[in-house]
């Protein structure tokens, strides 16, 4: 199975796309993780390290998938 992370920080748009991602990705296929960035500060260097610049993001193998923006990392990081 393929390990998915969705990476996000809480904000309106983050939530949507959450919902929206755990409703779509078939779990047959993937091993989806979520991240909240804001409350799990300590992933943010990993989520950086694997491409993310902005959330929210799926992180699908090496492919990174920025879903609309939310929040850039550098206000993430805050």
């Amino acid at each position: 199975m393929t390990k998915a992370v969705f990476y996000h920080a809480g904000c309106p748009v983050c939530v949507n796309a959450e919902e929206r991602i755990t409703e779509i990705v078939d779990r047959n296929k993937y091993d989806v993780e979520i991240v909240h960035l804001g409350e799990n500060k300590a992933r943010i260097s990993e989520a950086e390290a694997a491409g993310v610049k902005s959330v929210p993001a799926l992180l699908l193998g090496h492919d990174v998938l920025h879903i609309n923006h939310g929040a850039s990392m550098a206000e993430v990081k805050g």
